[in-house]
């Protein structure tokens, strides 16, 4: 499948519309529901095999949040051999008490892996998890970007950002 065709298949899966309240607070007249394309495997794969080709060279580890992230992290791990890890919303009150799950190294340098970024807001979060641990988080690859203020947002952070599609890529005016 190339990329015009993954993002029609995208689009048909999850473009949904109607009124709908974003993450970050914001109302919109459309939504990308990620788990209506991060759960058909054909989709899965290309887009763990895309991420795969934007990692830069030198990085150790990728990451995702939960729960969007998780399914693409897994994939993109697959795809490009990294060890992943997982970033949880908010530390965990049994076992391990951890909120990053997998192995993170002080300076280890990591690429995190986002479902649909509108202003960056949970990949920022997830992101300053991963630094609190020591590691670098050097890049943001989100599956779509909202066009919403998201690179602006990370980047301001000093953390380059990429998305695979934006919303005009899927059909959708902003």
């Amino acid at each position: 499948m190339d990329r015009s065709q993954l993002a029609s298949r995208i689009a048909t899966e999850s473009l949904l519309r109607g009124t709908f309240t974003l993450r970050s607070g914001r109302v919109s007249s459309y939504y990308l529901d990620k788990y209506l394309f991060s759960t058909q495997p054909e989709i899965l794969a290309e887009l763990g095999r895309l991420f795969a080709q934007r990692i830069p060279a030198g990085t150790d580890r990728i990451a995702g949040a939960e729960l969007g992230g998780i399914p693409l992290v897994s994939a993109t791990s697959m795809a490009c051999g990294l060890p992943c890890v997982f970033v949880r919303n908010q530390k965990k009150d049994y076992g391990t008490a951890k909120q990053v799950e997998g192995k993170v190294s002080a300076g280890d340098r990591i690429v995190l892996v986002e479902d649909v970024a509108t202003t960056g807001g949970q990949a920022l979060e997830a992101a300053a998890s991963l630094t609190a641990l020591g590691a670098v988080v050097t890049t943001i690859i989100a599956t779509i970007d909202r066009l919403e203020g998201a690179r602006e947002n990370v980047e301001s952070k000093g953390i380059a950002f990429d998305a695979i599609f934006t919303v005009r890529d899927l059909g959708v005016i902003p």
